[in-house]
């Protein structure tokens, strides 16, 4: 009876979980009359694709593009710099090292909305307002949660090892790539899958300084689409479905790395 009840517990926690994205699918393939004549959870008879033709036939796979940029270029940055400093403050020793990395790791603490202003303050002084240097500087170098992730696994590996190499006549740079890296490929993978995903939901910041088409990312987008006084939720709905299914395709070429990410951090 247990058993009964805790699987029953999970099918119903289950189905409402999915219910959401299920209402997105079906309703991104219905007309605007069949949204007000059939029931949410029924799907449009006949389905139709034209809301999705008409967001891919105009400026969305534009969007797209600048989504999968922004994303693959933050990716980047924040794996490259997040591992050269979490390198520093786990293996190098120099004077205010951990009272530096403590400082760092307590801007977590600080709301993200409350460092808006500032940056956009320091990003109009520069000059990189609606630019893609205003959108990727402040987070492609790194972020403290990241910085945080890498040096705790750089801690937890062998100090044997670097101290062969060492014996050997390798430097700091050669321990990092071809000792120390090959073992991080765990918390490299979870970084960049946090990152990824992170990266391409990213909406507040892409909102306040980008203004134009050139770098407009997808959530940015999306909400523009509810504009006025008729709100097409059919439209709103194929948008979402297409910002889906990145993130659908990643969560199934690589659970094994996302269920990783869960152990590693403790995200739920």
């Amino acid at each position: 009876m247990k058993r009964f009840l805790l699987y029953a517990t999970l099918v119903v926690g289950s189905v409402i979980s999915v219910f959401p994205y299920l209402l997105v699918v079906l309703t991104a393939f219905k007309s605007q009359t069949q949204l007000h004549t059939t029931e949410p959870w029924l799907p449009g008879s006949p389905p139709t694709t034209e809301n999705l033709s008409t967001l891919l036939g105009g400026e969305f796979p534009s969007y797209i593009l600048n989504t999968l940029l922004m994303t693959a270029a933050l990716t980047i940055g924040q794996l490259v710099f997040t591992t050269f400093a979490a390198y520093a403050f786990a293996r190098l020793r120099f004077r205010g090292r951990d009272v530096l990395f403590w400082l760092f790791v307590a801007t977590m603490m600080v709301p993200v909305a409350v460092t808006v202003i500032p940056l956009f303050l320091i990003m109009r002084e520069l000059g990189l307002i609606n630019t893609w240097g205003g959108l990727l500087a402040p987070y492609i170098l790194g972020t403290p949660y990241g910085i945080f992730l890498m040096r705790q696994f750089f801690r937890g590996l062998p100090a044997g090892l670097e101290e062969a190499a060492r014996i050997d006549g390798a430097g700091p740079m050669t321990i990092l790539v071809r000792v120390l890296l090959p073992l991080c490929k765990p918390a490299l993978g979870t970084l960049a899958i946090i990152t990824v995903i992170s990266s391409w939901n990213s909406f507040l910041w892409p909102l306040i300084i980008t203004s134009g088409d050139e770098s407009k990312v997808i959530t940015v987008a999306l909400a523009a689409l509810k504009v006025g006084i008729g709100v097409d939720y059919t439209k709103i709905m194929s948008g979402g479905l297409i910002a889906l299914v990145p993130m659908v395709l990643i969560f199934i070429f690589f659970q094994r790395y996302i269920v990783r990410s869960v152990v590693l951090t403790g995200l739920k």
